[in-house]
């Protein structure tokens, strides 16, 4: 059946804390980087302010060696109440009147060690309590929690701060941050694995196993390629489209990063309506290829309502690829290795504060539409050219 994997009770326990943790990033995200934009008007501080989100993808791969020892359950509670204690900082601050960019940029770097690795506890736990034959529906669910906080939470962000303030509105992001963790203490405990080995053993163990199997380099490499030339567009440069580009508020910025995250919701959807494609991995590059060929577009769109339908239909196909991707990972890495290879996975991310400070610079120099076709034209060619070599290297892949 299609909810089948919300007989596991681990699961809707997960599920519900994944989506209020969702919720409060995305709200996050939008208050913060408009608030940034507002108050600097730099482009350059608030690619800097996108990038320092994702300084714990370093961190990513010992994040996943302390998942597969101690359980991704204790990994979570522990990140989960950082978030609220630093959403809380952010909130008293603001009530008290002393919140400043430099207080953002430091408090947003303290949970960016942390919080990309959010994302590979809940995969890797998802790895662990769901059958396989559901694990493609369950992964939809599971982007489900984030394509709707990208929709409601965007909304919810731009909407309390434009009434309330950002005070006000961090008090209610702290509070999604506390029930989530309540939430995940009803997450199933697995047993710490056996230590027969270091930590850096097993850490290595897990690279190579990367590094050895066509299906996960492959992945790897174009997980990266994604984040350095197609989220910057979909994701971080949005404040600077709405202001510079669209000429809307944050109201109008709420609209456009919902567009693109509805896109996704739709797309998770159908996967978990359709148990998703046949052949992940050839679905992984097709969908990338046609994400690519929409930015292009939407880098060049001067009228909002054009730029919010280019934006959802991009959305529902980077959704089918990343979904697509995840499920090739999760089957490829084999048991014992999910959290290694979801925390390696992780690194990719690296990419996107790189492609976010490129694309400011680039901006400044070559103009909005010129910066962002360059990046989309890359990535568009250095898919095909995975695709090429993963073929060479796996004859026998139906891509």
């Amino acid at each position: 059946m299609t909810f089948d994997a919300f007989r596991v009770r681990s699961f809707r326990f997960q599920w519900s804390a994944d989506l209020l943790t969702s919720w409060a990033f995305e709200m996050e995200t939008l208050v913060l980087g408009w608030y940034v934009m507002v108050n600097t008007g730099s482009v350059l501080l608030l690619t800097a302010f996108g990038a320092l989100q994702f300084l714990g993808t370093l961190a990513a791969p010992m994040f996943g060696v302390l998942g597969d020892r101690l359980g991704g359950r204790v990994m979570l509670c522990a990140m989960r109440a950082i978030y609220a204690v630093l959403a809380a900082v952010l909130a008293g601050l603001a009530l008290a009147g002393l919140l400043t960019p430099a207080w953002v940029l430091v408090v947003t770097a303290l949970a960016g060690i942390v919080r990309p690795n959010d994302l590979v506890m809940r995969n890797s736990l998802i790895g662990e309590t769901i059958p396989p034959d559901h694990l493609m529906g369950a992964l939809g669910m599971s982007r489900a929690t984030m394509d709707s906080a990208r929709v409601g939470g965007a909304l919810a962000g731009a909407g309390l701060s434009a009434m309330l303030g950002v005070g006000l509105t961090y008090v209610a992001v702290t509070a999604l941050y506390v029930a989530s963790l309540a939430l995940t203490f009803g997450v199933a405990q697995r047993r710490p694995a056996p230590r027969g080995s270091s930590r850096w053993r097993e850490l290595t163990d897990g690279v190579v196993r990367v590094l050895t199997l066509p299906e996960l380099s492959a992945m790897m490499l174009l997980a990266f390629l994604i984040n350095l030339t197609a989220y910057p567009v979909s994701g971080g440069l949005l404040p600077y489209v709405a202001q510079r580009v669209y000429h809307v508020d944050a109201t109008g910025l709420g609209w456009l990063v919902a567009s693109f995250a509805f896109g996704g919701l739709l797309a998770s959807l159908t996967m978990v309506l359709t148990g998703g494609p046949r052949h992940p991995e050839r679905a992984t590059l097709i969908y990338t290829a046609i994400w690519y060929a929409l930015l292009i577009a939407f880098g060049h769109l001067r009228h909002l309502g054009a730029g919010l339908l280019t934006l959802l239909v991009a959305g529902f196909v980077q959704n089918v690829a990343m979904i697509s991707m995840t499920a090739t990972l999760l089957a490829a890495a084999g048991e014992g290795f999910r959290g290694r290879v979801m925390g390696v996975r992780t690194l990719a991310v690296y990419g996107l504060p790189l492609g976010l400070i490129g694309c400011g610079l680039l901006i400044e120099r070559i103009g909005y539409p010129l910066t962002i076709s360059v990046a989309a034209a890359l990535g568009l060619l250095f898919t095909a050219l995975i695709g090429v070599r993963w073929r060479l290297l796996a004859p026998g892949l139906r891509l």
